[in-house]
């Protein structure tokens, strides 16, 4: 049964002006996601993913196109969607779980009440115990799954991810990856997941779509229904489509 489109982009251009010049960071996308689709958007460092998922979330406004949610045209910041940024946001006087809770907190959610729903994405990421840790007594890994808890407990129908793991040394990273399916298989979301790194596309997306570097377009769609979860860096089928999507594209494989 196919899925439905969650969200489209349509015709998305973003151009930034200066006072001598212009750039184009994004030149007429448009693509669909799937409802609870894990999708990758892969490309080259600065080529305007980051660009594109502040389109998304409402962050900052297109210069043409438009972003359809439900079928709905979508302005501004819109509640159903969370974000997971490379940088993180968490608060480094605030506890794991008074970061997880800032959603309820800010919408006047009793304590007791935010306590008890946080708790259950605290252990979806497997913070159970770290509830009373502050950021500078975690590790790299783990305060990510605290970003992750946090985005997960606004309860987003739509979950964007910035290159999450990029600053993670490769055993964390391999880990995390590892974890973020996890999650997303328990707790089902439409994941729009941005990465440079072609290894880490493979592993993770239902499909990849490929950028080109600024300004930024579509270079190819690679659906990766076939090729079975959990997978595998060795297998032969996964091998070939990391070579492929290498021929297509400016990135040194990672």
């Amino acid at each position: 049964m196919e899925r439905r489109n969650k969200l489209e982009i349509r015709n998305i251009s973003k151009v930034f002006l200066t006072k001598k010049s212009y750039e184009i960071a994004i030149e007429d996308v448009s693509l669909d996601v799937k409802e609870n689709e894990f999708l990758v958007l892969l490309g080259p460092g600065e080529c305007g993913k980051t660009v594109l998922l502040n389109i998304i979330a409402g962050l900052m406004k297109q210069t043409e196109g438009s972003v359809y949610i439900d079928g709905e045209v979508s302005q501004g910041i819109n509640k159903n969607i969370g974000f997971v940024f490379q940088k993180l946001g968490i608060m480094p006087w605030l506890t794991v779980r008074d970061n997880v809770a800032l959603s309820d907190k800010f919408h006047k959610v009793s304590k007791k009440e935010r306590y008890e729903r946080t708790q259950k994405y605290i252990d979806l990421v497997g913070l159970n115990g770290f509830e009373k840790h502050y950021p500078r007594q975690l590790s790299g890994g783990m305060k990510q799954r605290v970003g992750i808890a946090r985005a997960y407990a606004s309860n987003p129908e739509i979950l964007l991810m910035d290159e999450p793991f990029g600053q993670l040394d490769a055993q964390t990273r391999y880990s995390m990856q590892e974890e973020i399916l996890k999650i997303w298989n328990q707790n089902k979301k439409t994941v729009i997941f941005v990465t440079n790194n072609i290894e880490e596309a493979v592993y993770l997306g239902d499909r990849i779509i490929l950028f080109s570097a600024r300004p930024m377009k579509v270079k190819g769609i690679y659906d990766l229904k076939d090729l079975k979860r959990p997978r595998d860096y060795t297998d032969y089928e996964f091998l070939r489509i990391r070579e492929e999507i290498s021929n297509h594209t400016d990135l040194v494989i990672k």
